[in-house]
């Protein structure tokens, strides 16, 4: 196991078997492409063999951080050691840069298949710091590989090869959902789309009340839509996106999720600007609750859901049958709400600028369709949100604000 400063190098040797081994040390100038000359060889006798597991492959021969980490733009790691132990089966390594950088990571383990590893990994870059969160399902030695690159840079290189011992490892119903780019968590990317001031900046957000609430400062001429997805649902009946709501304000966008079964999600955000017609991809967030949650949906959201649209109430999408319900909802630049359901009620605009009005649900089965008139001449209506009416008794996500 070989670890190399700018002006040191270390080798640690565990020999397989006892017996008498030759060691044999090569070495070229750290910027020379020319082949490795032979400098020195030891003789080591091993009397009694450590019986241990065996080291992950590492086919780029060094352990711990490269020689010139400098130069790729790394200051200094979390982690001094080349060997990291994972006491719970979870790890978080932190790299701070001089620049901003792009980082991937290889995490490997004799168990460990490709598929399973990227469920391992979640990782952050932000301006002067990149990190990764690792989550190891299986007792033993993992080899953690990190490979960056300049925002501009075409290849990423690798910079450190840490070894990791896991002592007691995770549920492998607890790794992180498939799918996670390399933007977790608020940074470079978030930055770059204009979002800022983030509530939650870590990239893993852990609920018990199995919802959350993420909100940014946001320009007005962004516009942030989300995407919630799971690796297995279970029991819900209504499609993920239903439970998310994103509401933008006049400087903020909040991104409400509610879950409607415990386990692990990722949450998605994708933004565009006035410039651009297509939505890209800005970050994602891994979100965890374990307390058997289970929130119904939010409502139906049609393309004229806009800046400035807040559903204060009735926040769920799922009402209760022959009941009366009050609704409150703002609705910029409207110039008539009314909710078409059991009968065509009228809301009345408040000096807040609040349309609200008590509206009796109907029968199971019941759409629930608020709508409105965006022009004085304009005889249509049209359906900003949609509701369904639904018999028993349901939770009630309250109202907001």
């Amino acid at each position: 196991m070989m670890t190399v400063s700018e002006n040191s190098m270390t080798i640690k040797v565990t020999p397989p078997t006892e017996g008498l081994f030759d060691l044999m040390i090569f070495a070229r100038h750290a910027d020379s492409q020319d082949p490795y000359n032979w400098v020195c060889s030891y003789q080591i006798q091993c009397l009694e063999p450590r019986n241990g597991e065996k080291l992950p492959e590492n086919p780029f021969n060094f352990w711990g951080l490269h020689q010139k980490v400098r130069d790729f733009g790394i200051k200094e790691s979390s982690h001094k050691a080349e060997l990291l132990v994972a006491p719970q089966g979870t790890l978080i390594l932190t790299l701070q840069t001089s620049r901003p950088l792009l980082a991937t990571y290889e995490l490997v383990n004799k168990d460990l298949g490709d598929a399973l590893s990227k469920k391992c990994l979640a990782a952050q870059a932000e301006e002067e710091k990149l990190s990764c969160h690792v989550l190891c399902p299986f007792q033993g030695y993992y080899r953690l590989s990190v490979f960056v690159k300049d925002l501009e840079g075409i290849t990423f290189r690798n910079v450190a090869n840490f070894l990791i011992r896991c002592l007691r490892p995770i549920n492998q119903n607890e790794l992180f959902p498939s799918g996670l780019s390399m933007h977790c968590g608020s940074g470079i990317s978030t930055s770059s789309h204009g979002l800022s001031n983030p509530s939650h900046s870590a990239p893993v957000i852990t609920t018990k009340l199995g919802k959350c609430n993420i909100t940014f400062h946001a320009p007005t001429d962004v516009e942030v839509t989300a995407s919630l997805s799971k690796d297995k649902i279970i029991s819900t009946k209504n499609p993920l996106e239903r439970y998310v709501l994103v509401t933008h304000l006049r400087a903020k966008v909040s991104i409400c999720v509610v879950l409607p079964e415990s386990g692990v999600y990722k949450v998605g955000l994708f933004g565009r600007s006035q410039d651009h017609k297509d939505f890209v991809h800005i970050c994602d967030y891994v979100l965890r609750c374990f307390s058997d949650p289970s929130w119904p949906p939010f409502p139906r959201v049609y393309s004229l859901w806009r800046r400035g649209c807040v559903l204060l109430e009735p926040r769920s999408g799922m009402l209760q049958e022959q009941s009366w319900v009050r609704f409150r909802v703002k609705v910029p630049k409207a110039y008539q709400a009314v909710v078409l359901g059991h009968e065509k009620t009228e809301l009345q605009k408040t000096l807040n600028a609040v349309w609200e009005g008590d509206v009796f649900t109907g029968a199971v089965g019941t759409q629930v369709k608020l709508a409105a008139k965006f022009s004085q001449h304009c005889s249509s209506l049209e359906v900003i949100l949609a509701f369904e009416v639904e018999g028993g008794s349901s939770a009630s996500l309250g109202c907001s604000g």
